[in-house]
C-alpha cells in the first residue's frame, strides 16, 4: 500500500518527538498548525449516552472545590482546566508517545518544523523515562558546553524564569518550555553521567539554531560522497535531492557513506523516499502493525543511487524514521551498520488536530521493518561496532565507514 494511500502518521524518535530545544518533527504528509491562545470554552455537565456507566460525580465535585474555595480566583481559569484535565486523561495511559497538546504547546511544532529556533541545540528524550539528551547538535551551545548523549537530566535552573525543579515525572512538552528561550538568556542542566558518580551542572547560553537536513561532502580525494542526513524535515526531500545531484553529476563516486548518527527521525515519507533512492521500485521499506492488521509502506520512486557501495553510520542518537531507513536498507541491500546501537523507538503517533489549534498525538500502531523486526527499546545493533572517542578530534566512526567502504 502506498504512503499516500493511508492515514497521515507520526514518527517521534523519543517521548512527544525529539526536541532540539525546541523542536519535534512529525511524520505523515505534513500539516498545517492554527495556533492561538486559550480559547473560551462552553462547560456542560451533560454526560453522553454511550458513558452513562462513567461516574463524573468526583472531577465536579473537585471543579466545585476549586471554584468555591481556592483563595486566588484569578488563577482560577476554566479554560486551563479543562486542558489539564484532558492532559491528565491522556498522560495516564503511561505512554510518553502520546500527548495533548495546548495551542501554545502546538506551536512549538510548527515553529520547529520551520528548522529555525532559539534554544541550546539538544535532542531530547526518555530513556527508560527518564528525561535524557539524546544528542547535542553539531556546533550547537549543548555542544559547546559540554553535554553530550546518554546524559541524564534530573534538574533545569532558569535564574530569570524563576526554575528549578527536578524532572522526575515531567512530561516532554514541560522540558520543552523550560529549557528553550530567548537567545541570550541562560539555562543550567543538572545531568547525570554514565562515567560520573554525582551530578553536575552545565550552564548554557542559547542562541539562534538552525538545523540544516542535509549535507554532503567529498572526501578521499573527492571519490566518497558523505551524506549527513541530521532529520526528516519540512525541507528535508528538497535538500536530499540536491545532494543526491551533486553525487550523480560527479562521475568518479561510486561509494557513499549515509550518515544517521543522532538524527531522531521525523517525517516517515522522507524516510520511504529516501529508502527509495537506494532500492528497487515498489520495495516495502517499512510496515505498520495493528495487531493482526499490518499495512506495508513501499517506494514509489527509481533510485538514483541503487548500484552505489554503501554504508550506514548509526548511533544511540539515531532514532525512529532513522532506524527504518537503516533497517530497511539493512534488509533489503545488506547494507553493514557502522557506529553504535540504535535509539529503539518502534511506535507511530498520529496527530489529531482539534479545537483552537490543540491537537491530540496518540499512538495508533508500532512499525517493523520488512524482515518484520521490531526495534523499540531494543534498537539496531551495528555490524561493526566503533565508539566514537571524545578524547580525539578523529572521527573513529567515519574513519571505520572509509576503511569497510574503500
Amino acid at each position: 500500500m502506498k504512503f499516500d494511500q493511508v492515514k497521515k502518521v507520526v514518527l517521534y524518535s523519543v517521548g512527544i518527538g525529539i526536541i532540539f530545544v525546541s523542536g519535534y518533527y512529525l511524520g505523515g504528509s505534513g500539516f498545517k498548525l492554527e495556533t492561538g491562545s486559550f480559547p473560551k470554552v462552553s462547560i456542560s455537565r451533560e454526560i453522553p449516552i454511550d458513558r452513562r456507566d462513567v461516574n463524573f460525580g468526583l472531577f465536579w465535585r473537585i471543579w466545585d472545590i476549586i471554584d468555591e474555595s481556592y483563595y486566588d480566583k484569578t488563577k482560577i481559569s476554566p479554560q486551563k482546566m479543562v486542558y489539564g484535565a484532558i492532559s491528565g486523561m491522556v498522560g495516564a495511559l503511561g505512554d510518553p508517545y502520546t500527548a495533548f497538546l495546548p495551542p501554545e504547546e502546538n506551536k512549538v511544532v510548527e515553529e520547529d518544523l520551520s528548522g529555525s529556533f532559539e534554544g541550546i541545540g539538544i535532542q531530547i528524550g526518555f530513556k527508560n523515562k527518564d528525561l535524557a539528551v539524546i544528542a547535542p547538535l553539531p556546533n550547537s551551545p549543548a555542544e559547546k558546553a559540554g553535554l553530550k548523549a546518554g546524559d541524564l537530566i534530573v534538574g533545569i535552573i532558569d535564574l530569570e524564569k524563576k526554575i528549578d525543579t527536578v524532572t522526575t515525572g515531567i512530561n516532554l512538552n514541560d522540558a520543552v518550555k523550560m529549557i528553550r528561550g530567548k537567545k541570550g538568556t541562560k539555562v543550567t542542566l543538572v545531568i547525570v553521567r554514565d562515567d560520573a558518580t554525582d551530578p553536575m551542572k552545565v550552564e548554557v547560553v542559547r542562541e539562534n539554531i538552525d538545523v540544516p537536513s542535509v549535507t554532503v561532502n567529498f572526501i578521499e580525494n573527492e571519490k566518497i560522497a558523505h551524506i549527513k542526513l541530521m532529520k526528516f524535515g519540512a525541507d528535508t526531500d528538497s535538500e536530499w535531492n540536491k545532494a543526491v545531484s551533486q553525487i550523480v553529476q560527479k562521475k568518479d563516486v561510486s561509494k557513499v557513506i549515509l550518515d544517521l548518527r543522532n538524527n531522531p527521525g521525523g517525517y516517515l515519507q522522507s524516510a520511504v523516499d529516501i529508502a527509495g533512492e537506494f532500492v528497487k521500485k515498489d520495495s516495502v521499506i517499512v510496515i505498520e502493525s495493528k495487531g493482526k492488521v499490518e499495512n506495508e509502506f513501499k517506494t514509489d520512486r527509481f533510485g538514483k543511487l541503487e548500484n552505489y557501495k554503501v554504508v550506514i553510520l548509526v548511533n544511540a542518537g539515531s532514532a525512529s524514521a532513522s532506524e527504518i531507513l537503516a533497517g530497511a536498507l539493512r534488509e533489503i541491500k545488506n547494507y553493514k551498520l557502522i557506529g553504535e546501537k540504535t535509539f529503539g523507538k518502534g511506535t507511530i503517533q498520529e496527530p489529531l488536530q482539534l479545537d483552537k489549534g490543540s491537537s491530540l498525538h496518540i499512538t495508533t500502531a508500532k512499525w517493523l521493518t520488512p524482515n518484520k523486526n521490531w526495534v523499540n527499546e531494543k534498537g539496531l545493533e551495528p555490524d561493526i561496532t566503533v565508539v566514537d572517542s571524545l578524547d580525539t578530534e578523529v572521527d573513529e566512526q567515519l574513519q571505520e565507514a572509509i576503511k569497510e567502504i574503500s
